[in-house]
């Protein structure tokens, strides 16, 4: 995220399903690590395009998700270059979810 040109400040927490919960993140769709950027959160390896598309459109939700580790998305590169198809979703103020991005595809 920073080769992105965000400005990336980590916290180190005791039990990171406190901030999951706090920020939203629906029930299985957590990964490894939680962020929060422009009001929204960033859940998992999110391609930072993505990111940056949430920020310019703005959508009314909580943020976005990309529930797991899968192969080849932004952090979890394969020596090989595979990469294994995944789903950015948006996660509604509801807590509902919807397709942002398709990658690997």
């Amino acid at each position: 995220m920073q080769k992105a040109g965000f400005e990336v400040e980590v916290h180190d927490v005791q039990d990171i399903n406190l901030a999951k919960e706090r920020v939203g993140v629906p029930y299985g769709k957590g990964s490894c690590h939680t962020a929060e950027v422009g009001g929204y959160f960033v859940e998992g390896h999110v391609p930072a395009e993505d990111v940056k598309r949430l920020l310019v459109e703005k959508p009314d939700a909580k943020g976005l998700a990309v529930p797991g580790m899968p192969a080849g998305s932004p952090g979890m590169e394969m020596p090989d270059g595979r990469v294994q198809p995944y789903v950015v979703e948006l996660v509604a103020r509801d807590g509902s979810t919807s397709v942002f991005a398709h990658h690997g595809q």
